[in-house]
């Protein structure tokens, strides 16, 4: 069976009349007639029945036409469904965050201002490669010859935010050798963020004794300033500190940064969308990132 004939057998049947049906169907009535046949013939069952000068269906005709008719109606809308489904692909922009998530965030929140058509889906999977976008964060970063992508990179440094306490409170710079007595307040093992301040401390030969670690910077914040230890914060991508119960310290003797990594991986035909908030995001981490250029840790004391 061919759809052609599907299709025109259905035309026959909702009006039971050739004539008619080649007419709206744009096709030769003999030739119509003919179609009508050859289907009959393969399927070894008559589909229509004359009745007077009409034809009728047959009871063979009346159930293949209740059977036929929902699934040659599904297949005849899929062009369309096709077409509405790639217009809301083109218009989702498909994140894969794995670092600087409050960033992000505050970029995506930023963004639906100016175009609220837009879709995101934002997700944490390291081995997720069909994204448009991957946030993700490195020690020292070295663009690799086989690597395709577009890739933006920003480095941030790093302080140590601690308790504003009689401890820290007349200091605005201190080495990590100093603190490697202090209780740390960190990110989860899984975190790349933590696998780099993980390697500052390997560096500088300082084993920091952990006493609590969470999957949200926030938490760490609220540990910090309830003087239960001390931990690392990134100058820009997390949420500033607004607090007077905590202070950052610039880290002495030793270049703590970070890069930030936005790969734009080119996985559509109609990318439009997913560029301009490329862009955006780009321009939304450098003026992050200015604005913070001036901070001086004198600011917390």
């Amino acid at each position: 069976m061919e759809l052609t004939q599907l299709r025109y057998f259905l035309k026959v049947a909702e009006l039971q009349h050739i004539t008619r049906a080649s007419e709206e169907l744009h096709i030769a009535q003999p030739a119509l007639t003919q179609t009508i046949h050859r289907l009959e013939k393969e399927l070894e069952v008559p589909l229509f029945g004359m009745k007077g000068r009409n034809i009728v269906l047959t009871e063979y005709g009346r159930y293949f036409y209740e059977k036929l008719k929902p699934l040659l109606t599904g297949i005849f809308d899929l062009p369309e469904q096709l077409q509405t489904m790639a217009k809301m692909e083109n218009a989702t922009i498909h994140l894969n965050v794995l670092a600087a998530s409050s960033l992000v965030t505050r970029a995506i929140i930023e963004y639906k201002k100016i175009d609220d058509e837009v879709h995101f889906q934002v997700s944490q999977n390291e081995t997720d490669d069909l994204c448009d976008i991957v946030v993700t964060t490195k020690l020292f970063y070295n663009q690799s010859l086989q690597n395709q992508d577009e890739v933006f990179v920003c480095n941030e440094e790093i302080f140590l935010i601690v308790p504003n306490n009689e401890r820290f409170q007349n200091i605005n710079e201190i080495s990590l050798e100093e603190v490697k007595n202090e209780d740390f307040i960190s990110l989860s093992g899984a975190k790349h963020f933590r696998a780099i301040c993980d390697k500052f401390c390997k560096k500088e030969h300082i084993h920091p004794n952990i006493v609590f670690e969470s999957d949200s910077p926030i938490a760490v914040k609220n540990m910090i300033s309830a003087n239960i230890g001390i931990g690392f914060w990134p100058s820009f991508s997390w949420e500033q500190i607004d607090t007077k119960n905590v202070k950052l310290l610039k880290i002495a003797n030793t270049n703590c940064t970070r890069d930030i990594l936005v790969t734009y991986k080119n996985n559509k035909t109609d990318d439009q969308k997913t560029r301009k908030f490329y862009t955006f995001l780009i321009d939304f981490i450098e003026k992050e990132k200015k604005a913070t250029e001036t901070y001086s840790p004198q600011q917390n004391s």
